[in-house]
């Protein structure tokens, strides 16, 4: 299930060369040629998913286990005090290549990287938390 008009196909299946930082049958991990922070990878895998919801749910547990790993070696190898773990799913929550990917970014402590959100007050009644949480 590979897409050949996909770039990240390519990058994970090596027909393009790229700094990969890890690899097994199901993925590749590689840098991101544009990084939010040094050492910025991305969790691709083999296969085309267009985004995570696509994803067989063993394969996303396996990326998901990958993208801690290097969020690990990150703070190890670079010093980084902590990591975020980022999967944008479809074009209004920033998607832009089309196959599925997990940025695995290093944090340091006022490095401002990232836009964060200040946590908001809970405005719904109980009530309408619960049909909420019941639609979800």
């Amino acid at each position: 299930m590979k897409d050949k008009d996909c770039i990240f196909c390519l990058l994970a299946n090596g027909d393009i060369p790229t700094a990969k930082v890890y690899e097994d049958e199901d993925m590749t991990v590689i840098l991101d040629a544009g990084p939010a922070a040094k050492g910025h990878a991305l969790v691709l895998p083999k296969d085309h998913f267009k985004n995570i919801t696509e994803v067989p749910e063993t394969l996303a547990g396996k990326l998901t286990a990958a993208a801690a790993k290097v969020g690990t070696a990150q703070m190890k190898a670079l010093g980084a005090d902590g990591f975020n773990i980022v999967i944008n799913t479809n074009e209004a929550a920033g998607q832009t290549v089309f196959h599925c990917h997990i940025h695995v970014i290093p944090r340091y402590n006022g490095d401002g990287a990232l836009m964060s959100w200040v946590p908001g007050e809970a405005k719904d009644s109980e009530a309408v938390a619960a049909k909420l949480a019941e639609a979800l």
